[in-house]
């Protein structure tokens, strides 16, 4: 999860973070294109930033607690229930769009102002035994972000969810018992505690050399660490106050709206969800304001250019291409199917998108690839090693004079040793348990199959921490396509093979994607002085906590919404068909496409690496009017409906910084945060009503003039 900051307080640069269906390669594509040219640009932008004035030397006089003291009870209970709370609105924000944008400037800001608020009051009655340090904050950081990643990574709104027959039914392509999985509790949570540590341990012993020797940027973790050290000076922690007090206004109006907003939604095709603003052909084509407040929050928080490719994307598909194509029903395809036939329009919809994903992912996991291998080679050269440090090494002698920083920051960052025995061996355990017990859960899957993924997924974990540290790009759901199409032809349509490449997905995705996680916590813990044991054991319980609130949030949507999946409804979860869609190919081939719609691929797909690469080669200022095809994929599938809500956020924002730059950067992001939150954690009592089968007593309809008249004519006659 990014974030991103100034030194004492969130700035709107913070969200240029962004996470979707490719969710994380677009993490701060808006902002850092040209950084990923070269790591050194990003670590001397942050690295420069550290030197002058001297951090550690404001905090100089306080006693840096031992990693023991940094993990408390309190730490975690305030940990346990942010996780709760972000997992909600994390998997509410998966099962709709999947744009999911970063959110690390919330938990750590109601981290810090909730154990704030614990020890003052301990504190007035003198029970207070240990003050509240940044260490302890960076440990909550941590843990909260570490679980309620796994709503995102967890495949809920992904993998898992295609694997249940609701989705399978869209196609007639292996919509078979062998091909298909339905969510249960029990199997998600077993198979999650199975795949989402390995990746922790499997880079442990290179923290040293991706952190010290080769002084990665990791620009999130970095942002962090900023946002933390600024908390605990005077000045911070009372702007951290007015940033919490913004967040809860915006929160409680954006929770009464969402109350206010039920009472007119007696089904899905009512309310002010539905609202025509833009009149109603419009509204046929999936172009209207739907009066969201998590999206008009996502808007905020996102890059202009983020939003501005959605637009862009909506307005080329929903706007111009489908209403041309659809022109063609009956002659390149059947005018008898369904609209979500997958051979039929919707076939269009979802493998143009795919396309368009795979054009952009393809080119950014290439070119990541080639950075990291320049990068090391370099640094191999300049090091002059023939075997790379690992973190039991002891600190290299250098003659360059080092920052009283750096000096401070080393120092405690190695004093703390996790043995690499300890890390290659919970890797071997727990890869032994994993080869013997997937299986069990997914017979498509052998035990060699099992074995190969843990096989490479060190290399892989080790590149995709490696380039999120050079570029802040973490290509997680790259290597999870990638997983569904070699092992998805491997295990063959006739043994389930899209059942096997949607679970092979899952287990690559939670490897690689908590290797990068670790990695940038490492990060943060380095600039604030959190000690890497400490971070480590953070970690650990942040994903068992994730492993279990994760599957239980998920299965309060399941049950309570019905229409879970369904295209159209509340809660599409469009990247289930996605990702179904992608392991159907990767079994039957081209074979179920409707008629033009792999020339339109092939297109699209090219199109994709032609714009990334001209948005490499041109100038800074001409590639940030440039659009990003990853952003402009979203709403091919799903609608335009949320783009202009997104617009909106993005409009607001804009105004907001041309009257008033300073209140905007050090506001909006709280702003925003409260927008998406209140929204949010109304889905909690929501699902409550609707698990007790109480349902909204109105519904508000917009009918045209000539319907209206129909219907008022009807009435009439019942009277």
């Amino acid at each position: 999860m990014a974030a991103a900051t100034h030194h004492n307080a969130p700035g709107p640069n913070a969200a240029d973070g962004i996470e979707m269906v490719e969710a994380n390669e677009l993490r701060r594509r808006g902002k850092t294109h040209d950084s990923a040219g070269a790591g050194g640009a990003a670590e001397e932008e942050y690295e420069g930033e550290a030197a002058a004035p001297s951090v550690e030397r404001a905090f100089a006089d306080q006693r840096v607690p031992s990693w023991r003291e940094q993990l408390t009870v309190r730490a975690f209970v305030v940990s346990f229930f942010l996780a709760v709370m972000f997992s909600v609105i994390v998997m509410k924000l998966n099962l709709t769009t999947g744009i999911i944008p970063s959110l690390n400037v919330s938990a750590g800001l109601l981290g810090f102002f909730f154990v704030r608020l614990w020890t003052k009051a301990i504190e007035s009655v003198g029970l207070l035994k240990q003050p509240f340090t940044r260490q302890e904050n960076t440990v909550i950081q941590t843990c909260v972000v570490a679980a309620y990643g796994l709503a995102f990574s967890g495949g809920f709104g992904h993998y898992i969810l295609a694997m249940s027959d609701k989705i399978a039914a869209t196609a007639t392509e292996a919509n078979n018992a062998q091909n298909i999985k339905n969510p249960q509790l029990g199997w998600i949570i077993g198979f999650l505690f199975l795949v989402s540590f390995i990746g922790l341990f499997g880079v442990v012993p290179l923290r040293k050399i991706m952190i010290l020797d080769y002084k990665l940027a990791y620009p999130s973790g970095t942002a962090t660490a900023y946002l933390i050290n600024g908390f605990h000076t005077p000045h911070g922690a009372k702007l951290a106050g007015k940033q919490v007090k913004k967040l809860g206004i915006f929160f409680v109006l954006s929770f009464l709206w969402g109350f206010f907003q039920w009472f007119y939604t007696a089904t899905d095709a009512c309310g002010f969800q539905k609202f025509p603003s833009l009149g109603l052909q419009a509204f046929q084509n999936e172009f209207y304001f739907d009066f969201s407040p998590t999206y008009v929050g996502v808007g905020m928080i996102c890059s202009h250019l983020v939003n501005i490719s959605v637009l862009l994307g909506a307005i080329l598909s929903w706007g111009i291409m489908w209403p041309l194509i659809a022109k063609k029903k009956g002659i390149w395809f059947s005018a008898d199917l369904d609209d979500s036939s997958l051979h039929g329009m919707q076939g269009y919809r979802v493998f143009i998108a795919i396309a368009l994903i795979l054009g952009d992912g393809l080119y950014n996991f290439l070119k990541t690839l080639l950075l990291t291998i320049v990068s090391l080679r370099s640094q191999l050269k300049k090091s002059n090693a023939s075997t790379l440090p690992v973190s039991d090494d002891a600190m290299a002698t250098s003659t360059a004079a080092i920052s009283y920083d750096d000096e401070r920051r080393n120092e405690l960052f190695l004093k703390d040793q996790i043995p690499w025995y300890v890390a290659i061996g919970g890797y071997v355990v727990i890869a032994a348990i994993s080869i013997g017990t997937v299986p069990q859960i997914f017979p498509e899957l052998q035990w060699y199959h099992i074995l190969v993924a843990y096989i490479f997924a060190p290399i892989l974990a080790f590149c995709n921490a490696y380039g999120s540290g050079l570029t802040d790009w973490s290509l997680v759901t790259t290597y999870g396509k990638l997983a569904i199409f070699a092992f998805g032809a491997w295990v063959g349509a006739s043994h389930g093979g899209v059942l096997a490449g949607l679970a092979a997905c899952g287990v690559m995705m939670n490897i690689v994607g908590t290797a990068a996680d670790l990695m940038q916590d490492f990060k943060t813990g380095y600039l604030t002085l959190a000690s890497p044991r400490s971070m480590f054991i953070s970690q650990v319980i942040g994903t068992a906590m994730g492993c279990v609130i994760a599957p239980c949030v998920f299965w309060l949507f399941y049950k309570a919404f019905g229409n879970l999946g369904v295209h159209g409804s509340e809660y599409p979860a469009p990247n289930a068909a996605i990702f179904r869609s992608m392991a159907i190919l990767g079994v039957d081939g081209f074979s179920s496409l409707p008629k033009n719609c792999l020339t339109l691929c092939y297109v699209f797909f090219a199109a994709a690496i032609v714009i990334n690469l001209i948005r490499d080669l041109v100038p800074k200022k001409v590639s940030r009017f440039i659009p990003i095809p990853m952003a402009m994929a979203i709403p091919f599938y799903i609608g335009a409906y949320f783009a202009i809500d997104m617009f909106v956020g993005t409009v607001i924002l804009f105004v907001w910084q041309k009257l008033d730059k300073a209140k905007a950067e050090a506001f909006a992001p709280a702003v925003a945060s409260g927008l998406i939150c209140g929204d949010g954690i109304w889905v909690l009592p929501q699902s409550v009503l609707a698990l007790a089968k109480v349902k909204p007593p109105i519904c508000m309809k917009f009918l045209s003039r000539s319907t209206n008249d129909k219907v008022d004519a009807f009435l009439t006659t019942l009277s």
